[in-house]
């Protein structure tokens, strides 16, 4: 894989709107414009490839939660003229957008989205307007569904690009669900994945997934945040194998998987549930080459006295070569590593608490 010629975008989603971050392909000097969407809460944001446009989750105190869309790289901003809503009669109503995700090449307008309380919703026409999954909406043991702490959320979508028609989806406090036909029937994935505040330690579902990742040339090895500990499948998420080994903690937010090494992949552990800080106080990135048989520390260029708290969304990777690794905290700080985590560079350090960011060539 070689570097983009053209650049990097990062689109920085926080409390108080949205931040666009630009960088030319040797990813030194950023430039950024926002906030956008101006005092709302941004959950999330992704380029769409496709066609140049910019869709962000906004979730406003007055108006609730809705997507917009700016197709001059946020200058302007129109919101969906049918946000996701659930029908009338469901007695479901929509809290938050939680994750947005343009499809494949194959289907020009059609966008997913992720909601509270967990459900998927697809637009066909680039986020203008938006339709409930049915069969995820009205699944047999939805009922017995419970909230994870950030609520009832499905925050992970992961299309296969070999397979248009299978998805992977990651809610909590649900687990992970498959879909081989689209959406029209899903399946619980969740064998062997630990959920250790439950009476029932290893159920067919109930387990907390807070992030799924995967690299598009091997997307039936997906690596997995957990809880309850970090997991890797290497048969499309059939069966889970647990990697935690030597990091210093199970429990952590993000995971992301380097865009050249599949095997390369990245986490951010905290100390435990109910004392969400880093390990000895001292924040620091935890990386694999050899898909979780043992981890590395990749600290430098960070503060040897931080308490960061980095969530499920806050942690991502590039497509150059070498691959760049992204980072934002919920007290502001966005840090960049241009080469796979060896070094950090702290590109911005007054944003807004950060709930996301997501990266694309440009």
């Amino acid at each position: 894989m070689t570097s983009n010629k053209n650049g990097v975008c990062l689109l920085v989603g926080t409390k108080k709107g949205g931040f666009v971050f630009t960088s030319d392909s040797k990813r030194k000097e950023w430039k950024v414009t926002g906030p956008h969407l101006k005092g709302n809460e941004i959950y999330h944001m992704a380029l769409d490839r496709r066609n140049g446009a910019i869709l962000a989750s906004t979730t406003s105190g007055h108006w609730g939660p809705t997507v917009a869309r700016s197709e001059d790289m946020g200058k302007t901003w129109r919101e969906s003229r049918t946000p996701p809503r659930f029908p009338k009669g469901s007695g479901l109503s929509v809290a938050r957008v939680w994750q947005i995700r343009p499809a494949s090449e194959d289907e020009p307008g059609v966008v997913y989205a992720g909601v509270e309380p967990a459900c998927l919703f697809k637009s066909k026409d680039g986020g203008k307007s938006w339709e409930v999954n049915v069969s995820m909406m009205k699944q047999k043991t939805r009922k017995k569904w419970t909230a994870g702490g950030g609520g009832l959320c499905l925050h992970t979508i992961i299309q296969n690009p070999r397979r248009p028609n299978r998805m992977h989806v990651a809610i909590s406090a649900v687990g992970t669900m498959r879909t081989d036909d689209g959406g029209n029937s899903w399946k619980f994935q969740n064998k062997n994945v630990l959920a250790n505040f439950n009476p029932i330690k290893y159920p067919e579902y109930g387990q907390c997934v807070h992030k799924l990742a995967t690299n598009p040339s091997k997307p039936d090895v997906i690596f997995h945040q957990n809880h309850c500990g970090v997991y890797r499948s290497d048969d499309a998420g059939e069966n889970w194998t647990d990697i935690r080994n030597n990091l210093p903690s199970r429990f952590g937010f993000p995971i992301a998987v380097d865009a050249n090494e599949p095997g390369r992949a990245y986490v951010a552990p905290m100390e435990g549930d109910f004392s969400r800080i880093p390990p000895g106080g001292h924040f620091a990135i935890w990386g694999t080459d050899n898909a979780g048989k043992e981890w590395f520390k990749l600290d430098s260029g960070l503060p040897s006295f931080s308490y960061y708290t980095v969530l499920r969304d806050g942690m991502v990777t590039d497509a150059e070569d070498p691959c760049g690794l992204y980072f934002g905290t919920t007290t502001g700080q966005l840090y960049a590593s241009r080469d796979q985590g060896n070094h950090w560079q702290n590109i911005s350090d007054g944003l807004p608490p950060v709930l996301s960011v997501s990266v694309s060539s440009v």
